[in-house]
């Protein structure tokens, strides 16, 4: 559950392995928690800017670089699927969102809008941090210098992946994914010719324990498979394996 208690010792350790502050908006009109999470937040060395209106949301975004935003479903004028259905084609930075009871619906509806994450009411802030971490490290990977130990760009057909830039190209256009997205395609490119579980893709995607409803691969799956306009009845790229997994074809051929 929520609560105000602040491990200092575990947020100095991340504040010495991260060295930077990142800035977090937290859309959340329940005051009682955003307080919370704001003093919990900014002891981990985030820079929180919060606010309960959609769009005085839209205003921060306009006025500051964000690294992470964190989303309620919730909210007073405007619900959260909407704002991220509004802001998501044009906003690159990782989204968590928050829902109530754990809904399956809202789980299912944000991550088809391209949330990156969810977590259900009440939450542990800890496992919060954590996912806010494992998000933040995939979408700084465009800042270092390439893993040499890794090819910087991995290609089949008409389809080219950069890691160090984290883009998709598909026929010389570019293709918009979230971070979640670009990591599951990362993982099954890499992987060509093997076939990947549901739980494998989970493990490999957030390095971390982590427990997903049963649909969310298959629901991102399904918009990677739409933006690189393959399809699951005759692909070219990502074919699903029937009772084992998903497998991404080689030389994007079927």
């Amino acid at each position: 559950m929520l609560s105000s208690g602040i491990q200092c010792s575990w947020s100095e350790q991340y504040n010495l392995m991260t060295g930077s502050r990142k800035k977090v908006l937290l859309v959340e009109d329940d005051g009682k928690i955003t307080d919370l999470l704001t003093e919990y937040l900014s002891t981990f060395d985030f820079q929180v800017t919060a606010t309960a209106s959609p769009a005085s949301a839209r205003k921060h975004l306009e006025q500051g670089n964000f690294h992470i935003m964190i989303l309620d479903v919730m909210l007073p004028e405007e619900d959260g699927f909407s704002l991220l259905r509004d802001l998501r084609p044009r906003l690159d930075i990782p989204i968590i969102m928050l829902t109530a009871r754990g809904d399956l619906t809202d789980r299912v509806v944000g991550l088809e809008l391209g949330a990156d994450d969810y977590m259900s009411k009440p939450f542990e802030p800890r496992e919060l941090i954590a996912r806010m971490r494992a998000l933040l490290r995939r979408t700084e990977t465009k800042d270092k210098a390439p893993d040499t130990t890794h090819n910087v760009l991995l290609k089949s057909g008409d389809l080219e992946l950069n890691r160090m830039s984290r883009s998709i190209r598909l026929a010389n256009s570019d293709i918009n994914l979230t971070t979640m997205e670009f990591d599951i395609l990362e993982r099954l490119m890499d992987n060509k010719g093997i076939v990947l579980s549901r739980d494998r893709i989970t493990e490999m995607i957030h390095g971390e324990e982590f427990e997903p409803f049963n649909r969310t691969i298959d629901i991102l799956i399904s918009r990677i498979r739409n933006k690189l306009q393959d399809s699951a009845d005759n692909p070219r790229f990502i074919r699903t394996v029937r009772g084992a997994g998903y497998l991404f074809l080689s030389d994007g051929r079927s």
